[in-house]
């Protein structure tokens, strides 16, 4: 006979999930164990196979909750903006960078885990959080392709919002939570960097036409950039 859930289930795989995202992100996926977050639980190992089958998929739903919260900040950021002119491009990125820069402050645990351990996932589960991390980086690409000339090639979009997210993406690798130097200071600082410079770097890309060739054939970008967000999980 089937064990029935309790009222508080729901609540209780939650809890879950924000003590194994800090587990994971402090420890590595593979060296945080089943009887490892039990313990930081406070409940049993056998317990915790109660309300999950396996570590893969805790991994999964730490994962899946923070990209589709980062989807669901792409969808509220842009919904009935305009991206017809250079000037209301500006304000959607402006918005976005500052949006997903609050995001990682209080949820820099399931980042870390989004970015470093979606490979240790099989690739089923791996190819969901794949695709939504897609339509994140298509919502950007968007906005940025309203801010370069109509003439930058897709790749150059591409790399251009592959450059953002390198910029957003790691700062957990030094940005202290304790430090002089909070998220949101960051923000304009990366929303004029970024902004300032992009129509400078599109300009160089295309004109010079001998350094496109040369990177769409020797070293062309990945067709998935979101293979350079999370890694290849095979």
């Amino acid at each position: 006979m089937a064990r029935t859930r309790s009222p508080n289930f729901e609540e209780q795989r939650e809890a879950i999930l924000e003590k194994a995202a800090m587990l994971f992100a402090r420890m590595g996926f593979h060296a945080a164990s089943m009887a490892t977050l039990a313990k930081a639980c406070g409940v049993s190992k056998a317990l915790l196979y109660h309300y999950y089958r396996d570590k893969e998929h805790i991994l999964f739903d730490v994962a899946d909750a923070h990209v589709e919260r980062l989807c669901t900040l792409v969808r509220e950021t842009l919904a009935n903006r305009s991206l017809s002119t250079p000037q209301e491009a500006e304000a959607a990125l402006a918005a976005l960078i500052t949006a997903f820069l609050d995001e990682y402050a209080h949820a820099q645990h399931r980042h870390i885990v989004l970015v470093q351990d979606v490979k240790h996932l099989p690739t089923e589960l791996a190819e969901v959080i794949r695709t939504k991390q897609r339509q994140v980086v298509h919502g950007f690409e968007r906005v940025i392709a309203a801010l370069v000339p109509h003439d930058t090639s897709p790749t150059t979009v591409s790399a251009l919002t592959m450059t953002l997210f390198g910029m957003i993406n790691w700062t957990f690798t030094w940005l202290r939570p304790d430090g002089p130097l909070t998220h949101r200071d960051l923000a304009p600082l990366v929303i004029e960097l970024f902004l300032r410079g992009v129509p400078a770097a599109a300009h160089a890309h295309t004109a010079n036409s001998a350094v496109s060739a040369a990177l769409s054939s020797q070293h062309p970008l990945s067709p998935d950039p979101v293979t350079h967000l999370v890694g290849d999980p095979r």
